[in-house]
């Protein structure tokens, strides 16, 4: 019965933050493995949870002049709390208790419990280990950050989020839009234009409905598998995300973004 109480209420979730706009046509990853957590390990390594939260998924340190922030260990979170609690963490950027801090939460708020349930049975398929780490300190810099709203928490930054962008453009471009504001958006914002960098000090990202257009169909697959891009370069970070990330999307799967970001690209017009 948790489970199914977790699901109605991760199903709620979604919904709700559909809620502001057309809701979204139901789309899911592709199931390559009827097993969850083999499932949920794709997803996971798509999203970037082991890029944050390490191989292990026992955390890392992230912590800088700015302050003290590592980010969790999913293990132990695993143990100490029940699904419904894991999938509030995810979408809705608070733990029992307080507010997170650089969980990404707001591009999470859509996604379908189906996915959500396999990236939970993928994180308890791990053994529990390693430390309960310290909670977040702030610097003096950052807390000034905080107050203008220059550094957002990941609550605020669900809060803020606008659950109609980017747009529903029917069935047909329903998978796209469900990988692309679960991927590109965390750094190409949920409008996928590029505009202010997710955190200060760090570079422009480009618009993608003025990039992906000029790419061919497959010219961009080799870019999201290999990270290089058209005339054999390398561009930086999202080289990195590509050979990390999304080389774990399926051919179907990157033909659904490029599909989605075209006809967006298109609609502006």
């Amino acid at each position: 019965m948790r489970g199914m109480a977790w699901l109605v209420g991760a199903a709620c979730l979604a919904l709700a933050a559909c809620s502001a706009g057309e809701a979204a046509p139901t789309a899911v990853f592709d199931r390559l493995s009827i097993e969850d957590a083999a499932h949920g390990e794709r997803v996971a390594a798509v999203l970037g949870c082991s890029g944050c939260h390490g191989k292990d998924l026992r955390g890392t340190d992230w912590s800088d002049e700015l302050g003290v922030l590592w980010t969790a260990n999913l293990t132990r979170s695993a143990a100490q709390h029940s699904d419904a609690e894991l999938v509030a963490m995810i979408t809705t950027g608070r733990k029992p208790g307080r507010e997170l801090h650089g969980m990404p939460s707001h591009i999470f708020t859509q996604l379908e419990p189906v996915d959500l349930a396999a990236i939970i049975a993928f994180i308890r398929s791990k053994p529990v280990g390693g430390d309960v780490h310290p909670e977040p300190t702030f610097g003096p810099e950052l807390q000034e950050m905080m107050k203008d709203g220059t550094y957002k928490s990941s609550a605020r930054e669900v809060a803020e989020a606008d659950a109609s962008v980017p747009p529903v453009l029917g069935p047909q471009r329903a998978l796209g839009r469900y990988i692309v504001r679960a991927t590109c958006a965390e750094c190409h914002g949920l409008d996928l234009k590029g505009g202010t960098p997710p955190f200060p000090g760090d570079k422009p990202r480009p618009d993608l409905t003025m990039m992906v257009p000029a790419y061919e169909p497959a010219d961009f697959t080799k870019l999201m598998h290999s990270g290089i891009a058209a005339g054999n370069r390398e561009v930086g970070l999202m080289s990195e995300v590509a050979r990390s990330r999304f080389v774990n999307l399926t051919d179907d799967e990157v033909e659904a973004v490029r599909g989605y970001i075209v006809a967006l690209a298109g609609s502006e017009k």
